[in-house]
């Protein structure tokens, strides 16, 4: 076994780039589905609520679940939680993929959030314990960051590559081969750590978690789907209600699911804020960019993918580098200009058009301040927590991480959603017919499905509005998200200087 400053040799490093198949899957997974939502929406015909939930309840059982299944591979053995995990990851891949309605695609992701959360806190924990020397463990855990960070971009490319040459399941089946891969790879190279004296996680936490968590989201849904009336906001009151009790339960145990002492150390705060509105940004403007590139300037998939590739390519060398720059600028500072240059990212998205250039280059800011911030910020997680609470922060993190990216799809997607349904109530003299304009009012893709069964110069007309409509929504949306982008930034250096933080 290895003393605490011993280094690892190449079997840890190999065990590293094992570990880096669940770790792009999962990643992979939440925005996989973004160019899929056109070609799902034609074959399964899901409402507006039906289509986010498909696109979101994979990120929020996922959080909701991680610190749990965090708390199981201490007790029951890591890499068994692993190989358990990508077993149950593999078939819901598969149920997801021969979905044959929006119900059951929206139960196959489900079960994919929670399969999800069984790898994501094994990998990071086994990574602490391969690699016992600081300057390896924290050189490994950037290269884990690094690629989390690269699946979450490259699923839109993989995503349009799949699309354009086979069907829409295509984009979940494809994890199946690369678990069975970990599975064969794995219990060779992988070593097995469990912690029996670990304190047994406390259930009833768990169901509060969770019921604090969906109600909101689904009423933030409906909100965005039917309107403004007083019977939408109980979902969201009785989360809100819930949220109180499991916070208060946490302060009560001795073995809480959520450790509170860690959010009073400042460095910690600042990190896990950092962290959820970068992955709330990010997430929430690339469901727009997806729907844009295919349905308003009407690209393939593959095209579509192609196109957000340069975006992809910049976060991941922002991830690279984060580390080695913050040797020559001090991490505070850095951080806060990584957000400064989100909210830029997010103010050239305002001006959205058919012009590509536009798109590009918002594209390109966003990810470079998203991957650098959020690598630091991982980083001052492990940095500010002491070292008998580091898999409890880190099952924090990622919860923070996993809630922030599913709230962004769910919040702007759901302003969208709004701003795009009264575009089409304005409407009163088009000469169009009102069946035609209902059914379009939908979503996006409802309205580019509806105007194929028009005679052209209806169709064109419907498709022009719908354009438009979409277009407008987008740039309410990212008005509103630059405007607490910026105001963020802010709040986060002013949190350093108040607490004279400089190195994080």
């Amino acid at each position: 076994m290895q003393t605490v400053q011993s280094k690892a040799g190449s079997k840890e490093w190999i065990a590293l780039a094992v570990l880096a198949l669940p770790t792009l899957l999962v990643s992979m997974d939440t925005t996989v589905v973004y160019l899929a939502v056109p070609s799902i929406s034609q074959a399964l015909k899901p409402s507006s609520s039906q289509q986010l939930w498909i696109t979101d309840i994979y990120g929020f059982l996922e959080c909701g679940f991680l610190i749990t299944m965090g708390t199981v591979g201490d007790r029951i053995g890591r890499r068994k939680l692993l190989l358990a995990g990508a077993i149950a990851f593999a078939a819901a891949s598969a149920l997801a993929a021969f979905a044959k309605n929006a119900d059951l695609l929206i139960c196959a992701r489900a079960m994919l959030g929670i399969a999800g959360a069984t790898l994501l806190p094994s990998t990071l924990s086994m990574i602490r314990n391969m690699f016992h020397n600081d300057n390896q463990r924290n050189f490994a855990v950037g290269l884990w960051t690094t690629c989390f960070s690269t699946g979450t971009m490259l699923g839109p490319v993989v995503g349009g590559f799949l699309l354009t040459h086979f069907w829409w399941g295509s984009v979940f089946l494809m994890s199946v081969p690369v678990m069975i891969l970990f599975l064969i790879l794995g219990p060779l190279l992988l070593p097995e750590f469990k912690d029996p004296g670990t304190a047994k996680f406390d259930f009833i936490s768990v169901v509060l978690l969770l019921v604090t968590i969906l109600p909101v989201t689904f009423g933030i849904k409906e909100l965005a789907e039917k309107g403004l009336e007083p019977a939408m906001l109980i979902p969201a009151l009785i989360g809100g209600a819930f949220g109180v009790v499991f916070f208060r339960r946490q302060q009560k145990l001795t073995a809480p699911l959520i450790n509170l002492d860690l959010f009073k150390i400042p460095l910690f705060r600042i990190a896990l804020v950092t962290t959820c509105i970068a992955l709330f940004m990010w997430c929430g403007i690339f469901l727009f960019v997806g729907q844009y590139l295919q349905l308003a300037l009407g690209m393939t998939p593959l095209a579509a993918g192609l196109w957000t590739l340069p975006a992809a390519i910049i976060s991941t060398f922002s991830c690279s580098f984060a580390a080695p720059l913050s040797k020559f600028i001090r991490k505070s500072l850095l951080i806060t200009l990584s957000l400064i240059t989100m909210g830029v990212g997010l103010t050239v998205f305002t001006r959205i058009n058919t012009d590509l250039t536009v798109m590009l280059i918002a594209s390109m800011l966003i990810s470079t301040g998203c991957g650098m911030a959020v690598t630091l910020s991982m980083g001052n997680v492990m940095t500010a927590a002491p070292p008998e609470r580091a898999g409890a922060a880190a099952g924090i993190s990622e919860t923070i991480t996993t809630l922030g990216g599913s709230f962004g799809i769910a919040l702007l997607g759901s302003i969208g959603v709004a701003v795009y349904r009264m575009d089409f109530l304005r409407l009163k003299e088009t000469g169009l017919p009102q069946s035609a304009i209902h059914a379009a009012s939908a979503t996006f893709g409802a309205a580019v499905e509806n105007a194929k069964q028009l005679p052209g110069a209806a169709q064109h007309g419907i498709l022009t509005i719908a354009r438009n409509a979409f277009l407008h929504s987008f740039r309410v949306s990212a008005i509103i998200a630059a405007i607490l982008m910026f105001t963020v930034a802010f709040i986060v250096g002013r949190m350093f200087r108040k607490n004279k933080l400089t190195a994080g």
